[in-house]
C-alpha cells in the first residue's frame, strides 16, 4: 500500500467514488472513510491532504452529518466540495443560509484569485453546481477567490492554512476545469507525490500477503471472472502451493464456465485447484426466494458454509481470500458506517457472517476494476481473462427477477451465450464494459409456426463505462440486435419475447438486481 494518502471524508455524496478515481488518476493513493472517523486514526505524515465530500443533506439542518472540528486544525491542508465547504463554515464560525436561487447544472465561475488552488485556471470558466445552501459570510481569515451569478462565494481559501472550498464539483466531467483544480490541490497544496502504480501495489501486497499469511494456507474462490483470477495469481506468487483456489459450481454460472476454468487455470497457471460441484445445495437454498437482497445474502452464507466445510477437508487453512473490489465495500456502505445510502449489498460483504471461522484476505479491496485489470497486466495474466466483462459474485440469481431454479438458469444460459456470442462475432464485445441477458417473471402470447406460445421474455442489457460508477446504455445497431433477437427466439426453447435495456446508471443500475 502507498504510504502517502488522500483522505476523502464521506458526507454521503453520488460522486465519492468519482473523486477518488480522479485522484488515483494523478497516481496519488485515496481512502474513503466515514464522517465518524477518529481523528487519532489519522496519520499525519502519511495523510497529505483531506477531502470533505459533498452530500444530499442540509448543514442548516438539524441532526445532519458532521466531522471532528480538530480535523480542520491538523495542518494538513484541505478542501471541502459542496456540503463539504459549507460544513467547513459552519464548524469554523461563518454563516451558511438557504440560497434563493438554488443552481443545479452548468454554470459560469469568475475566478478572482489565481494563486494556489486556481493556478492556470481562466477567469470564466464552465463548472457543475448541485447546491441549495450558500455560503452567506466566510470564516475568519478566509477570502473569496471565485463567485458565480447565484452564488456570490463561489470558492474561497484560508491560504496560511491551506483551507480551500468550492460550491461546485471538480470531479465531474462537466466542470471544465475540474481536473486542474485537483490537481494545483494534490500536487502543489498538498505536496503529494504520484507513487501509486500498479506494479507498486503488485510488489507491495505480495510482500503483504506472504507476511499476513506466513507459512498458514490460504482458500480462495475462484470463478473465472477478472477480480478472482487477479488475486488467486497474485496470492499464488506471494505463497504459491499454499494457496489452494477451489472453484465452486453454485449452479448460477454461465454457459461452460465450469470447464474453462479448468482448462485456464491448471493448464496454463497452474494453479492448486479444487472443484467443487454444490449446484444443488445452492438451488435448495434459493427455492421460493425473489428478494434480491435475500438473494444475495443466502449465496453469501452458503458460499461460506461451503468454503467452511471444504477447508476442513483439505486440513489446516487459515483464511479465506476474496475478490472484493473498492466500489463492493462503498455501495454496501455498511463497511464504512457512513451516511451514504446502501445501495445494494455485495456477496463478498454483505452475505459474510458475524462469526465464521476463516480469517479474510481481500488483496484487492482498495481498487476499481479498471485497476485490477491494470494488475492483471503487471501479473502476466492473458487478455482472455482481463478483458470478460464483469460477473456479479451471486451470478445468474441476480439476473433471474423473481424465483432461481435449474430450469431458469438453463434458459438464461443459453440466452446469454447467444447474445455474447453473437457480440463477438460482430467486433462489439470489447467495445462494451458490460453485456448480459435478464430473465423476466412474465410470460408474454407468440407465434411460432402455427401454434400460440405462451413463454418467457427476456432483456438484453449491454452499457459502456469506464469503471461502473456511471454507464451509459450500448448502441449497439439495430440490425445487430435483430440478430441477436433472432438467434435467442429460435435456438432457446422456452423464450419467444427479447427487450433492450436503454437505461443509464444513474438513475438506474447496471445490474437489475
Amino acid at each position: 500500500m502507498a504510504k502517502e494518502k488522500i483522505l476523502i471524508i464521506d458526507f454521503g455524496s453520488q460522486y465519492n467514488q468519482l473523486i477518488a478515481r480522479k485522484v488515483r488518476e494523478f497516481n496519488v493513493f485515496c481512502e474513503i472513510v466515514p464522517s465518524t472517523i477518529d481523528i487519532r486514526s489519522i496519520d499525519k505524515d502519511e495523510t497529505k491532504g483531506i477531502i470533505l465530500s459533498g452530500g444530499p443533506a442540509s448543514v442548516c439542518a438539524k441532526g445532519s452529518p458532521t466531522c471532528n472540528s480538530r480535523i480542520l486544525s491538523l495542518g494538513i491542508p484541505v478542501i471541502g466540495i459542496c456540503y463539504g465547504m459549507q460544513l467547513m463554515t459552519k464548524i469554523l464560525g461563518g454563516e451558511v443560509a438557504r440560497s434563493r436561487s438554488r443552481e443545479y447544472g452548468r454554470a459560469a465561475l469568475t475566478v478572482t484569485n489565481h494563486k494556489h488552488l486556481f493556478k492556470n485556471i481562466p477567469r470564466e470558466s464552465v463548472t457543475w453546481m448541485s447546491h441549495g445552501d450558500k455560503v452567506k459570510r466566510m470564516p475568519k481569515g478566509f477570502k473569496r477567490i471565485a463567485f458565480s451569478k447565484n452564488t456570490p462565494i463561489a470558492a474561497f481559501a484560508d491560504f496560511n492554512k491551506k483551507l480551500y472550498g468550492v460550491q461546485f464539483h471538480p470531479e465531474v466531467a462537466h466542470t471544465k476545469f475540474g481536473k486542474v483544480i485537483l490537481k494545483n490541490f494534490l500536487k502543489d497544496i498538498c505536496r503529494a507525490k504520484s507513487e501509486w502504480s500498479m506494479r507498486s501495489f503488485a510488489k507491495d501486497t505480495v510482500s503483504e500477503i506472504r507476511k499476513a499469511a506466513g507459512n498458514k494456507r490460504v482458500i480462495l474462490g475462484l470463478s473465472g471472472g477478472v477480480d478472482s483470477s487477479v488475486a488467486a495469481v497474485l496470492i499464488n506468487k506471494a505463497i504459491g502451493r499454499r494457496l489452494v483456489c477451489i472453484f465452486v459450481d453454485n449452479g448460477l454460472l454461465r454457459k461452460a464456465e465450469a470447464r474453462r476454468v479448468r482448462e485456464i487455470f491448471l493448464k496454463t497457471f497452474k494453479i492448486n485447484l479444487k472443484c467443487v460441484d454444490a449446484s444443488k445445495e445452492f438451488l435448495n437454498a434459493l427455492s421460493g426466494v425473489t428478494d434480491p437482497e435475500q438473494k444475495r445474502k443466502i449465496i453469501g452464507k452458503t458460499f461460506i458454509r461451503v468454503f467452511d466445510r471444504e477447508a476442513k477437508r483439505i486440513g489446516s487453512v487459515d483464511f479465506l481470500a476474496q475478490g472484493t473490489l473498492y466500489p463492493d465495500l462503498i455501495e454496501s456502505r455498511s463497511a464504512f458506517g457512513g451516511p451514504s445510502a446502501t445501495i445494494k449489498t455485495h456477496h463478498n460483504v454483505g452475505g459474510l457472517p458475524k462469526k465464521m471461522n476463516l480469517k479474510l484476505i481481500e488483496p484487492l479491496k482498495y481498487l476499481f476494476k479498471d485497476e485490477v485489470r491494470k494488475v492483471g497486466k503487471e501479473l502476466g495474466i492473458p487478455e482472455e481473462v482481463l478483458g470478460r466483462h464483469p460477473f456479479p459474485g451471486p451470478g445468474l440469481a441476480v439476473r433471474i427477477i423473481g424465483e432461481v431454479t435449474k430450469e431458469r438458469c438453463d434458459i438464461l444460459r443459453e440466452v446469454d451465450d447467444r447474445f455474447i456470442s453473437t457480440i463477438r462475432k460482430e467486433g462489439l464485445y470489447d467495445k462494451i464494459w458490460q453485456a448480459f441477458a435478464v430473465l423476466l417473471p412474465i410470460k408474454s402470447v407468440g407465434v411460432m409456426g402455427d401454434e400460440r406460445t405462451y413463454e418467457n421474455v427476456v432483456a438484453l442489457r449491454a452499457v459502456t463505462s469506464v469503471d461502473g460508477m456511471t454507464a451509459d446504455w450500448a448502441k449497439i445497431p439495430h440490425e445487430i440486435l435483430g440478430k441477436i433477437s433472432n438467434r435467442i427466439i429460435n435456438e432457446v426453447k422456452g423464450v419467444n419475447r427479447v427487450a433492450y435495456d436503454i437505461s443509464s446508471k444513474p438513475p438506474a443500475t447496471i445490474e437489475w438486481e
